[in-house]
């Protein structure tokens, strides 16, 4: 069971942290009630005693007390479990404090705050994606450097999230359940289909986070050719309420907050995404979307997502809009695959025998120019030689690319080949989440987590996209490495050990075994599950990403039989 003790004390840090001011014994007692931990004023000053001795926080004479820097780190790194869960309630608490009038343009909206360098180019980049209506809205606020820090010409610009849009449909009264972030592909400015989801509940990352990395983003090219992906995300409301919503929007465009890519019938697909009967779904730009454009065009950017809320009389138009993205035809049939669905038939399909050592296994197959063969392959080697424990196997393939003759593919072993084995021998071994790894002097620890049942994407490809890992580090003690955590029944736990024995006999590393119920480096495990934790297949790809070499991780790809691949 989660330590009670430890997860007040986080919710300390984040209530110090949502402040951004000292705050009191009394205060934070207060709303600890509102999130409902009753704690005295007393129980209060005892957890920041320890808070402070931690160094998460710092006493300020009397006033009270504020957060670190250490404190802010830790509040995005521990319990991740509970993070997971907070990123959605948080989302909840923003829809509910939207207070924006549709008709008067008066009231709160929940904001995005990036920060950028302030340069001529880059707020041109912005302006050109704001005019063409690939935004929610083209009100921004833009908060200048200080005077005293004028060097870093850094400003911070606040935008209009698509959060807003769920606020307001509460608002009207609508019943509005926000589902997922992702990313659409748009042809000749009319939007397709979602090609990536994940869902707000699987997260300890709010989704379009995960989706802002410059090279999954093409928003550049949607404003000036009408093609390219955009992020996005995708809400369901009650088939009731749909002409309600619809005069909302118009109402909305009016002010000037639209980003409406699709609004569906009753219980039809929208982009790609199925919607029960007697629900209606709602597809909207990303927020994001014009800092995702700056990002792709090399500026540096720093993206916050619903971080704070603003009224929308403080923010100013950056520039009129010409909206030119045009409605969608009928779907045309094409659904989003989520990751797990895709998986689930290659586990089905794992036949090795630890005993004969012949079989088939999952392997993630990554791509690499031919010249940077050699090097690819050297540091693979590396790792394995100095850490072994972070690999899923030694074993390894090169393949030929099939469409592109310049470019050579590095097969790997996926972790997901150990939940084959142990169902193959009667063991029901569910993958969970795919994860970072901290690894620490004082022991390794999830950091973030994505379930695989609600993305469509290896939540391993978006850490090594984002550059989150630290493989070449943890090889030197400290870092971050790819790992994944799978559940098997508590009753089969002594049969499981016996089996992860034998793989790793024959090179399969398995990181740990935990007990009944019991938290695995800090990843929640659901009650009579054992969880199972094992390295990222893909942790040697990520650090020859590391090292500035271009490779193209691909996970869960395909079956390869074991004896035909190469050891290291």
């Amino acid at each position: 069971m989660p330590d009670e003790t430890d997860r007040k004390m986080m919710e300390i840090l984040r209530i110090l942290s949502e402040k951004e001011q000292v705050l009191g014994a009394k205060t934070i007692a207060e709303e600890l009630k509102k999130k409902g931990y009753n704690l005295g004023e007393r129980a209060v000053r005892y957890h920041m005693r320890i808070l402070d001795e931690k160094g998460f926080t710092e006493r300020m004479g009397y006033a009270g007390r504020k957060i670190t820097a250490d404190g802010h780190k830790e509040l995005k790194k521990g319990l991740v479990y509970d993070q997971v869960d907070f990123i959605f309630s948080k989302f909840e608490s923003m829809i509910y404090q939207t207070t924006l009038d549709p008709l008067t343009g008066h009231g709160k909206v929940v904001v995005n705050t990036s920060s950028i360098l302030l340069e001529d180019q880059a707020m041109e980049t912005l302006k050109e994606v704001f005019e063409k209506g690939l935004a929610v809205s083209s009100f921004v606020k833009i908060d200048e450097p200080l005077e005293d820090d004028i060097s870093s010409q850094e400003i911070l610009l606040k935008t209009v999230c698509g959060t807003t849009i769920d606020g307001l449909l509460l608002g009207a009264g609508i019943p509005v359940i926000p589902q997922y972030g992702g990313l659409v592909k748009v042809k000749d400015y009319i939007p397709q289909r979602f090609t990536e989801l994940i869902a707000y509940k699987k997260t300890s990352m709010t989704p379009l986070e995960a989706f802002n990395a410059k090279e999954m983003t093409s928003v550049l090219d949607v404003a000036t050719s009408g093609s390219g992906m955009i992020p996005a995300n995708f809400r369901v409301i009650p088939a009731q309420s749909r002409s309600r919503a619809v005069e909302l929007f118009q109402n909305l465009e009016k002010i000037g907050i639209s980003g409406l890519l699709k609004m569906g019938k009753d219980g039809e697909n929208v982009l790609g995404i199925p919607v029960e009967d007697n629900m209606v779904g709602i597809a909207i730009t990303g927020g994001i979307a014009p800092l995702c454009a700056a990002k792709e065009a090399g500026f540096a950017v720093n993206i916050k997502l619903a971080e704070n809320l603003l009224d929308l009389q403080e923010m100013n138009k950056i520039t009129d809009v010409n909206n030119v993205i045009k409605s969608s035809g009928p779907e045309t049939g094409h659904k989003v695959r989520f990751l797990l669905s895709k998986a689930w038939n290659l586990i089905q399909n794992v036949d090795f025998d630890p005993e004969s050592q012949k079989g088939h296994l999952i392997a993630n197959i990554s791509y690499v120019d031919n010249y940077d063969l050699d090097d690819a392959l050297e540091i693979i080697n590396n790792v394995y030689k100095i850490s072994p424990e972070y690999c899923t196997s030694r074993f390894f393939k090169v393949i030929s690319h099939p469409d592109d003759k310049s470019k050579k593919g590095i097969a790997t072993i996926c972790s997901l080949s150990v939940d084959g084995i142990l169902i193959k021998n009667g063991i029901m071994s569910v993958p969970k989440y795919g994860g970072i790894l901290e690894i620490e002097k004082k022991g390794p620890r999830f950091v973030e987590l994505t379930a695989y049942s609600g993305s469509s994407l290896d939540p391993h490809e978006i850490y090594i996209s984002k550059d989150m890992t630290e493989v070449n580090e943890s090889l030197k003690g400290i870092g971050r490495i790819l790992a994944s955590l799978k559940e098997i029944p508590y009753l089969a736990r002594p049969q499981a050990l016996d089996i992860l024995k034998q793989i790793e006999d024959i090179g399969l590393s398995i990181s740990k075994v935990g007990e009944p119920s019991e938290l695995v480096y800090n990843a929640k495990v659901e009650r009579y599950r054992v969880g199972i934790v094992t390295p990222g297949g893909l942790n040697p790809i990520a650090a020859i990403k590391e090292k500035g070499i271009n490779i193209q991780p691909k996970a869960v790809e395909t079956l390869l039989e074991l004896r035909d691949m190469e050891e290291l």
